[in-house]
């Protein structure tokens, strides 16, 4: 990538990466109706700093890699209402969260918080090994030219970890945040996960000749012995 092109990838992810902390914080601060929120500063760090790690690391080593991440228009009508279901489950499982914790709703003992901000944790590292793994996994649904089928490594286990790493990442989110009551949108994920995926692998079919090949040979979509 030549320089020029680096400099304005970086003030790309700057403009999209660096609201995220007030983002979260006017999704769930606000209707929580405090600061005195400590499971909320855990778990953004736990978001954020592993994400600066992230935007270094491809930086310097696959900068067209973070140029795929930064799009966001998807160009398949299913993939968009999955966009869009994403969206509302996200900002639904977060608002929930924080009126969980402005009314009292729920108590969720600290080792239990810990714990779930651990397992985010690993969702993360999942979804970053990943991305070393395959430099075509975009935030969109499309095929480039020149593309490679990756079927090695996590690849080999299931057709599409980068979303079991998006499951173990969000799902327990909530708790995270101290909330029981915030789980129960979030477990719309895994029905816009089925959506995603049957879309995704109709497209996959269409553009790459081998990959009902590799279905054969990798027969679990998400979950081993289960879909």
């Amino acid at each position: 990538m030549k320089p020029e092109e680096k400099r304005q990838l970086i003030r790309k992810i700057v403009a999209r990466f660096a609201g995220l902390p007030l983002v979260l914080a006017t999704i769930v601060l606000l209707p929580a109706g405090t600061f005195n929120y400590w499971e909320f500063y855990v778990y953004t760090g736990i978001v954020v700093i592993p994400m600066l790690f992230v935007l270094s690391y491809f930086l310097k080593r696959d900068p067209r890699f973070l140029d795929r991440r930064t799009r966001a228009r998807e160009k398949e009508k299913t993939q968009v209402i999955v966009q869009v279901i994403f969206t509302i489950v996200f900002l639904v499982g977060f608002v929930v969260s924080g009126l969980d914790r402005r009314f009292g709703w729920s108590e969720v003992p600290v080792n239990i918080v810990l714990l779930a901000d651990l397992v985010i944790l690993l969702g993360y590292l999942i979804i970053f090994r990943v991305f070393r793994e395959n430099s075509y996994a975009s935030r969109i649904v499309e095929v480039e030219e020149h593309q490679d089928l990756i079927t090695t490594g996590l690849y080999s286990l299931v057709r599409h970890p980068m979303y079991v790493g998006v499951l173990i990442m969000y799902v327990p989110t909530p708790i995270a945040l101290g909330s029981w009551w915030g789980v129960i949108p979030m477990m719309m994920i895994p029905l816009a996960l089925v959506l995603r995926i049957r879309n995704e692998e109709a497209l996959l079919k269409r553009q790459f000749p081998e990959y009902a090949e590799y279905c054969r040979n990798t027969k679990y979509r998400l979950i081993p012995y289960l879909w």
